[in-house]
Order: structure tokens, then C-alpha cells, then sequence
């Protein structure tokens, strides 16, 4: 291992993951919310998953891209927490470099596809809602596997060149990250020489999340809201808009942690290292925990499903 302190090496064996800068006294106290929100977000996505394998109601275009997303944010989630909790617990910092730039892959991979997936949700509302009598030819078992193989072939194409570009430069300056987990952003910068492309490509591959798909969203919400608005009653109108509820809430929950984590990483220098920190982990944490609340609270399908599972146990 490198030392710290060290100004003149070459691609270093293992990294260093300080975890939370200034707050290393209450790691252990910061452990346990960022354990119950993995838990809750463990029980939660394979409460999805489980649901929708047993009911076979549920066995229809919004659910199978519902428990894509579950797997996407178990996958997410598991990425990032077990070296945070190695680091709360027992202190241990080092990150082998390969395995940095693989954790690298999985969270930025993964969020890519989380992004690809609300785009496919929104473009099932807006068949649902505004062809509703063509959807279930639209958007056949078939469509739907092939949607979501593009959207892991995306995600993996996109993200790929990130650790190869990262693999590639030299690192003479600190093999420290002041973080707890290993993102492209902040592995690259501790690199020495010009590495302007791997900060270009970064730029790209969010302005494919942001621009693509949070614009994807957003007109199919437009062709949405007019179909809404077109409705005759008021109750027709809060009825359709209500089946959008839960899907605004997880896009919500998903986008605002990560546009901002990407924007406090480039401009806010200014603001404190932990805070930094909390908004990376809050974007890799919170989301995969919100969003089987979010939908087992807006759809009454699950709500229905897991009443009578649990009903159902009792007698």
C-alpha cells in the first residue's frame, strides 16, 4: 500500500476510502440509519419481487418493469453499503484498485439503468393512458424483455469506458478518497496529467440520463396531462392522474439525489467535505429504499396482495 503522504507512484494496489471527513468519531452512530435503510430497502424491492412472481394479476407490463427496477436497486444499494459498513465498523479503508473501479462500474451502471427504466414506465403510462384500448397489444411480453435488455445494454455500453479510461492513467499524486464509496468522478481526479476525456465522458453519459430520459419523461407526461385534461369529469380526471402518482414519486426520489450529488461534486467546493459524502451516499441509499414504499403506498394491487398475505398467514 501507498502511503498517504506519498507524491511520486504509479497506479497504486489499493485506494484508500477515509468515509465521512470530520465525523469519523460518530461512524458508528451514522452506521445505523444507513443500516435500516438498507434493510428496508432489501425487504422492500423482494417484497416486490415476491408479490408480483405470486399474483398473476400483476403479471403485466408496469409490474415487470416495477420488479426490473427492484433488481436494479438491490444491486445498487448492495454495490456501494458493505465497504461503507466495513468502514464504520471496523475501519477498514483500503479498496483494492480493481475492485475501486469495479464498484465504479456496478453504481454507475446501475443508475444508468434505474434511469432507462423510468423512461420505460413512463412510456407504459402514456400507452396505458393514452391508447388504453391498444395497450396490452403495444406492449406485448416480448416488447417488454426487449425494452429492457437495450436498457442493461445501454447502461453497460455507456458506463464501460469510464473504468477503462480510469485504468489508464497514472496516478501520482494520493491514492486517498475522501469518500466512502469509489465513483468516476472522484477516482479520476486523483489521477495526474490530462484527463480532460474522462471528465468529458462523464459530462456525456449524465447528459444522456438528464437530457435523454428525463426529457423522454417529461413529453410522454405532456401527451399524458393533455389526455387527462381531455377527460369529461373531474373525479375520471383524478382517477386516470392517480395511476401516475407513484411513478412522479420514484422519479422524483431518484433524479433530484442525483442530479445534485453531480453538481455538488463539480461545483461545490465551497460547501464541507461531509456534506459531500452524505449527498453521494443519499443518492445510492435512499432511492432503492423509497421506491417499493412509494409504490406498495400509491398502488392498491400490492397494497391488496400484501394484506392478504399477511391475513391469509394469520388464519
Amino acid at each position: 500500500m501507498s502511503d498517504s503522504n506519498t507524491t511520486a507512484f504509479t497506479n497504486p494496489s489499493t485506494f484508500i476510502l477515509l468515509g465521512i471527513p470530520g465525523l469519523e468519531a460518530a461512524h458508528v452512530w451514522i452506521s445505523i440509519p444507513f443500516c435500516i435503510m438498507y434493510a428496508m430497502s432489501i425487504l422492500g424491492n423482494f417484497t416486490i419481487l415476491f408479490i408480483v412472481k405470486k399474483e398473476p394479476s400483476l403479471h403485466e407490463p408496469m409490474y415487470y418493469f416495477l420488479c426490473m427496477l427492484a433488481v436494479t436497486d438491490l444491486v445498487l444499494s448492495t454495490s456501494a453499503l458493505p465497504k461503507m459498513l466495513s468502514i464504520f465498523w471496523f475501519n477498514s479503508r483500503e479498496i483494492d484498485f480493481s475492485a475501486c473501479l469495479t464498484q465504479m462500474f456496478f453504481i454507475h451502471c446501475f443508475t444508468e439503468i434505474a434511469s432507462g427504466i423510468f423512461s420505460a414506465m413512463a412510456f407504459d403510462r402514456y400507452v396505458a393512458i393514452c391508447h388504453p384500448l391498444r395497450h396490452s397489444t403495444i406492449l406485448t411480453n416480448s416488447l417488454v424483455m426487449k425494452i429492457g435488455l437495450v436498457i442493461v445494454l445501454r447502461g453497460s455500453i455507456l458506463i464501460l469506458p469510464c473504468p477503462i479510461l480510469a485504468r489508464q492513467w497514472q496516478y501520482c499524486r494520493t491514492n486517498i478518497i475522501p469518500y466512502t464509496q469509489c465513483e468516476n468522478f472522484d477516482v479520476v481526479r486523483l489521477a495526474c496529467g490530462d484527463t480532460r476525456i474522462s471528465s468529458y465522458y462523464g459530462l456525456f453519459v449524465l447528459s444522456c440520463r438528464i437530457g435523454l430520459d428525463v426529457s423522454f419523461i417529461i413529453l410522454s407526461y405532456i401527451q399524458i396531462l393533455r389526455a387527462i385534461f381531455s377527460l369529461p369529469t373531474k373525479d375520471a380526471r383524478l382517477k386516470t392522474f392517480g395511476t401516475c402518482g407513484s411513478h412522479i414519486g420514484v422519479i422524483l426520489a431518484f433524479y433530484i439525489p442525483t442530479v445534485f450529488d453531480s453538481l455538488v461534486s463539480r461545483f461545490g467546493q465551497n460547501l464541507p467535505r461531509y456534506f459531500h459524502v452524505f449527498i453521494a451516499d443519499i443518492y445510492v441509499l435512499v432511492p432503492p429504499m423509497l421506491n417499493p414504499i412509494i409504490y406498495g403506498v400509491r398502488t392498491k394491487q400490492i397494497q391488496d396482495r400484501l394484506l392478504w398475505l399477511f391475513t391469509h398467514k394469520r388464519t
